[in-house]
C-alpha cells in the first residue's frame, strides 16, 4: 500500500533554495489529493486519496495552473513506481508510465522516462525512506532526491498536465503536494 498523497499548499518556490524548501515548510489544507475518477483500473485509493495500491497511475484532483509548483513523494517500500506529470489522457492502467507521450515520470531504476525513451539515467537510485521532490514552471521540470537536484531538467511538456504515481504491487509512497499559490481548476 502507498500513503501517496497528502497535500499541503507551501511557499516553498520563495524559499531561498528551492530545492531543500521542502523541510523547511509549513503544512497546511488537505485540498490537493490522488483522484478517484483518474486512476488505473487496478488501483485502490485509500485514506481519502493519500495512499494509493495495487498496479497502475492515479493524477492528482487538480492540474498544475499556477506559475510554479512543487510537490514531494517518500517512498515507503522499494519496487517498482514512478512520480513526475501527466496529462488527463494518459493510460493510467499500463504501467510503468513514461512508455507514452502523455507521462514524464522519475522511475524506481532511477531513470526519467517519456515516449519509452530514457531521456536521463542518474547513478542514484531512490531507496526506501527517500523523499522525492519535483519543480516545474511550465518550461521545465526538476527531480530532487532528499533535497538534492539530479541535474537533469525536462522541457518542452505542453498542455495541462497533472502531479502523477504509479505503482506496482503494493509499493509505499507518502506525497505531499506544495505550491506557492492554491491550484485551481
Amino acid at each position: 500500500m502507498a500513503d501517496c498523497m497528502r497535500s499541503c499548499f507551501r511557499r516553498c518556490l520563495n524559499a531561498p533554495n528551492s530545492a531543500v524548501g521542502y523541510s523547511m515548510m509549513e503544512e497546511c489544507t488537505d485540498l490537493i489529493m490522488l483522484d478517484t475518477k483518474r486512476m488505473g483500473q487496478d488501483v485502490v485509493l485509500v485514506k481519502n486519496g493519500h495512499r494509493i495500491c495495487g498496479s497502475g497511475g492515479a493524477l492528482a484532483n487538480y492540474p498544475i495552473v499556477q506559475n510554479k509548483a512543487y510537490f514531494e513523494v517518500k517512498l515507503q517500500q522499494s519496487g517498482m513506481w514512478g512520480v513526475g506529470l501527466a496529462t488527463d489522457v494518459a493510460d493510467l492502467s499500463h504501467v510503468p508510465l513514461g512508455q507514452d507521450s502523455q507521462t514524464w515520470v522519475l522511475t524506481s531504476e532511477g531513470t526519467i522516462t517519456h515516449k519509452g525513451e530514457v531521456l536521463h539515467k542518474h547513478v542514484e537510485i531512490p531507496q526506501e525512506g527517500d523523499v522525492l521532490g519535483i519543480t516545474y514552471d511550465h518550461v521545465e521540470m526538476n527531480f530532487y532526491i532528499n533535497g538534492n537536484s539530479v541535474h537533469s531538467p525536462i522541457t518542452g511538456i505542453k498542455g495541462k498536465v497533472y502531479p502523477v504515481l504509479y505503482v506496482f504491487i503494493e509499493i509505499l509512497l507518502h506525497m505531499k503536494t506544495m505550491t506557492n499559490h492554491a491550484w485551481t481548476l
